[in-house]
């Protein structure tokens, strides 16, 4: 089954798989994570200074106009710090964490300066710096402490012979880990009992660096991965070249199937008229009826190309409602065509459009590929949204191209991009065999 949804929320895919309690301790995600603790207190002080540094500077040359130049590229230092711990949590804690906006400085020195020093992503990254220094000291050294004091109870019993004689509070000597001056693992019960505690903690340890490599997974996403804010004035950014494009397509197409189509059928008219008139003008009234016949179904197939062409702008049965639109489309069809309107439904006339034009392409795509028998259209009132779905009892295996360009044998990536544009969404569920159930959700006012 195929099922494609488009998220708002694109900041990190997540790529650990599940790890059992027994495996843990042996695990390659275990080592990893410890691997990336380790690291963290080795980076984790040269990061602290900086972002010390860079705070510390900044504040105490901003007395000054040209110290605040040299301040600015510090702060934005910070970006590549971010960028080395989420390259760190990619390699070691299986997590990609999306790189912010690329910074660009705006034309002007006194923009640039303020857009320098005020840059969003470079103090996240410096109070990330900030804060996971403590952290970076603890999680090593619980961590390690776990590991080593684990390792050495499972092992007391074979190293233990070769430590020094301790004279114990009942006047003898004892050869062992002691825990006061009275009681010494010197016994094979006490042996056996603090082996059965190496291996309690042996699997409490992966728990442990589990936990630690969380807490650094949670801060770097909070603090070094792009906002979703930021996030979607990039995704609008994009969508607003994309619109362009096509609206420059569609006007070119709308331009050739003018110049190539009705016009030259216009000219033809024209032509014909003009001989009709010079037969009539020399007497000859039976050509000239002919030539005049047609020129008539030469005008009133302009007509019908004309009428396609406004239909594909803005289809004059919106001028009637949503519902006429609809009913007026599925009429059209060569498939048995089920269109069920909410009354409540109240959208605006963009909306409308947008609903109408993707049903119209969905239905479409059941006569073309689907090889559907029939179409069934729910348009409803969802709260704030209209909620439209279409379903189709043909062939299914609908689905997206996976760089959303295009989409595999159907229009479907040209539907999310309109349904986007808008703040809106695009769910598909297409089992092989069928059905196929397409739902689009998008805001009743834009």
């Amino acid at each position: 089954m195929t099922t494609v949804t488009q998220s708002p929320d694109a900041r990190v895919v997540d790529h650990r798989r599940p790890v059992g309690a027994l495996r843990a301790p042996f695990d390659r995600r275990t080592w990893a994570e410890l691997g990336y603790l380790c690291l963290a207190l080795l980076v984790a002080p040269v990061g602290f200074a900086y972002a010390v540094f860079a705070v510390s500077f900044t504040a105490g040359i901003a007395v000054t106009v040209v110290g605040l130049i040299p301040a600015g590229f510090v702060v934005l230092g910070g970006r590549g710090w971010g960028a080395a711990y989420r390259g760190m949590a990619r390699s070691m804690l299986s997590v990609d964490v999306a790189a912010p906006a690329p910074y660009r400085s705006p034309r002007g020195f006194w923009r640039s300066l303020v857009a320098r020093l005020g840059d969003g992503p470079s103090w996240r990254a410096l109070l990330f710096l900030a804060v996971t220094f403590p952290l970076a000291i603890a999680s090593f050294v619980v961590s390690i402490t776990f590991f080593f004091v684990s390792l050495g109870a499972m092992t007391h019993w074979i190293w233990s012979r070769y430590l020094p004689e301790q004279l114990g509070s009942d006047g003898e000597l004892h050869r062992g880990a002691s825990f006061g001056d009275s009681y010494f693992i010197d016994t094979p019960a006490r042996q056996v009992a603090l082996v059965a505690v190496g291996i309690a903690l042996w699997w409490l340890w992966p728990q442990l660096v589990r936990g630690f490599a969380q807490l650094f997974r949670l801060l770097t996403v909070a603090l070094l991965a792009p906002t979703r804010a930021s996030l979607r004035v990039r995704e609008l950014e994009e969508q607003r070249g994309r619109t362009v494009e096509d609206a420059d397509a569609k006007l070119r197409r709308i331009e050739r199937d003018l110049h190539d189509g009705t016009q030259a059928r216009l000219v033809a008219v024209a032509m014909q008229l003009g001989e009709a008139k010079e037969q009539l003008a020399a007497g000859d009234d039976g050509d000239a009826l002919a030539l005049v016949d047609s020129a008539h179904a030469s005008t009133k197939e302009a007509l019908v190309e004309l009428r396609e062409l406004a239909r594909g702008i803005h289809p004059p049965a919106l001028d009637d409602g949503l519902a006429v639109a609809l009913e007026t489309l599925a009429a059209r069809s060569p498939l048995a065509v089920t269109v069920d309107v909410d009354e409540a439904v109240s959208a605006s006339p963009a909306v409308e459009t947008i609903v109408y034009f993707c049903v119209a392409e969905l239905v479409t795509n059941a006569v073309k590929h689907a090889r559907a028998t029939g179409v069934y259209v729910l348009v409803e009132q969802v709260g704030a949204d209209v909620r439209v779905r279409v379903r189709d009892d043909g062939q299914g295996g609908a689905r997206i191209s996976s760089d959303g360009s295009s989409a595999e044998r159907t229009g479907l990536a040209g539907l999310q991009e309109r349904v986007g544009s808008v703040d809106g969404s695009l769910g598909i569920t297409s089992p092989a065999g069928g059905p196929t159930v397409v739902t689009v959700t998008v805001p009743s006012r834009v």
